[in-house]
């Protein structure tokens, strides 16, 4: 049990809020290839498979930190990892947004993912030092209710800011927030209650070596690890990306509609973050909770793929239920930590985390060349339309993914919502 000063208590939770107000713009950045796919596509003049790139890219670096960024969250701690995330992330927003070129736009991708992809590590990090274990998951779910904010301001209202204000400027400032944010970061967090400013002792690479392989050896890590990629994989592959334009070219909806459906689907999952992590902790279980939601993620999916007609009212709670249910893998993070030793709970989640990333990083280009290689030529404001039967080939290979997450699910370990690392 922790024992913390008034002080110490008010310390974390404005610490937390500049890391969650980071994520917010993390998350907001992930999806916002989807709200302004038409334009990307317009103003790069690109096929579906190169947009599948320019959004994949940022999903390519994060996946590769992920590793690394576990090891710095363990070692030099999220204070300074943030603040040079922030740094990074921020230039690359900047240069996102003044990109004359395609390949430019690439590199300002790139830099986002590297300066966001730390993050949530880092967030996680400073829940599991700064507060009780048995809150683990619900704290994980309220700050991924916060971190949504920028996934739904990435789907409705950044369609609609495209619209009238032009993409470029919106980038622009989210460049310059993030910059703001970093000098925050640096002088508001603090990685430990017991040594906020100690020094950090040397790092010996023999024993980050050992603890990775620790992590990477156990097997009871590796089930909540593809809990993660099937299922968090499916979400940001699409939602990341192809949302918006299956909606507007198979269902026939208008850009504010579908990005409307887009915002429902982050709403949903915000929600779900935070009750399905409650629900966990307060039943004292974890698999039974991971099971249950990630089957009614796949029966949804099947949904999607039949691209069946539907009327708005249904067609709006479709998209909440998806979010609520894509919540579930948020548990991923709680299954790989609780089974790995407390110290390496850097490493444990960010393994468990590479998964969803690792299979968006792979699969938006793969939908995109599925989606090209069943092309019928037609355009539409110097952007290509791709036909029911393009998208049905594109959604199943989602829906796969889907299917996986709910295979892995069976062979999550229970741990009781506690550590059961024996060592």
């Amino acid at each position: 049990m922790l024992s913390l000063s008034p002080e110490q208590m008010r310390w974390r939770w404005l610490a937390l809020g500049v890391v969650a107000t980071a994520f917010i713009l993390s998350f907001f950045q992930r999806f916002a290839p989807a709200g302004i796919a038409q334009d990307l596509a317009a103003s790069f003049g690109t096929t579906a498979a190169s947009l599948g790139l320019l959004a994949a890219t940022y999903f390519y670096v994060y996946t590769v930190m992920q590793i690394p960024t576990g090891i710095l969250a363990d070692t030099l701690g999220p204070r300074r990892i943030v603040a040079l995330g922030g740094i990074v992330g921020g230039i690359g927003s900047l240069l996102f947004g003044f990109a004359p070129s395609f390949e430019l736009a690439l590199v300002g991708r790139t830099l986002i993912g590297l300066g966001v992809s730390v993050t949530f590590i880092a967030m996680l990090k400073l829940i599991a030092v700064w507060f009780e274990e048995s809150r683990f998951a619900t704290m994980v779910g309220i700050c991924m209710l916060v971190g949504n904010l920028g996934s739904v301001l990435a789907g409705a209202p950044l369609s609609w800011a495209a619209q009238n204000f032009g993409w470029r400027g919106i980038f622009l400032f989210v460049g310059g927030f993030s910059l703001v944010l970093s000098v925050l970061s640096w002088l508001i967090v603090r990685d430990s209650p017991l040594a906020a400013d100690a020094p950090k002792a040397r790092v010996d690479r023999t024993v980050i070596l050992s603890g990775l392989l620790s992590v990477l050896k156990n097997r009871a890590t590796w089930p909540a690890a593809l809990v993660n990629l099937g299922m968090c994989g499916a979400f940001f592959t699409f939602a990341g990306l192809w949302a918006v334009p299956y909606l507007m070219q198979v269902h026939g909806l208008e850009r504010n509609v579908a990005a409307s459906h887009l915002s429902l689907w982050f709403g949903g999952f915000a929600v779900g973050c935070l009750f399905i992590g409650g629900i966990s902790d307060r039943v004292g279980k974890r698999k039974p909770v991971v099971i249950a939601v990630s089957h009614l993620h796949v029966a949804i999916w099947l949904i999607l793929l039949s691209c069946i007609t539907m009327p708005l009212v249904l067609s709006y709670a479709l998209f909440a239920l998806l979010g609520l249910a894509t919540a579930g893998f948020s548990l991923s993070w709680a299954c790989a930590k609780e089974v790995n030793p407390p110290l390496l709970s850097g490493m444990s989640t960010s393994v468990a985390n590479m998964g969803g990333f690792l299979c968006a990083a792979i699969m938006q280009p793969v939908v995109g060349k599925i989606m090209d290689l069943n092309w019928q030529g037609a355009m539409l404001n110097g952007a290509p339309i791709y036909d029911v039967a393009a998208w049905q080939k594109g959604v199943l290979a989602v829906t796969v993914c889907a299917l996986i997450g709910a295979i892995a699910s069976w062979r999550v370990k229970e741990t009781g919502c506690r550590n059961i690392w024996q060592g």
